[in-house]
């Protein structure tokens, strides 16, 4: 059975699960990994889930204010044995209600190129593509996505 806990960037599972994004990350980035890796540090995250199946943390996901109306989504994760089971979809959407209890009208997010299985996540969960924002704007293998949230 999954279950899915709140917590923050101090939690020693959402930590472990993040240095496994970062290794995949890395190989997938290839040489702009260090320019990404930049704008993905976890350590003041406020906002984390970390999905358990049983008692072993298999997914990630965080938010974090962009603006005063707007969250970031990062962090997005499911060990690769575990996916196909709707926990990305179920993290994702936790982190949406997470954002409207705190009062933010959207949620957006930057994911790359050569991420096909987030790109298809974020399409299925009604995000629409628009134009790279703040620091993926010069970025031609990001895909920034934005989600108009039901408050």
């Amino acid at each position: 059975m999954i279950t899915i806990k709140r917590t923050s960037s101090d939690d020693s599972h959402f930590r472990e699960l993040v240095q496994q994004l970062d290794a995949d990350l890395k190989i997938r980035d290839g040489d702009e990994h260090a320019f990404y890796a930049q704008f993905n540090k976890a350590a003041t995250i406020k906002y984390a889930l970390v999905a358990y199946d049983g008692d072993v943390a298999v997914g990630s996901g965080a938010i974090r204010e962009l603006n005063p109306d707007t969250m970031e989504v990062k962090r997005m994760f499911v060990l690769p044995a575990c996916r196909g089971k709707g926990i990305a979809s179920a993290l994702l959407q936790m982190l949406e209600t997470w954002s409207v209890e705190l009062g933010y009208k959207k949620c957006v997010l930057e994911t790359g190129k050569n991420q096909p299985e987030a790109i298809a996540l974020y399409k299925k969960s009604s995000y629409k593509i628009i134009p790279n924002y703040g620091q993926y704007q010069s970025m031609i293998n990001s895909v920034c996505f934005e989600k108009e949230l039901v408050i």
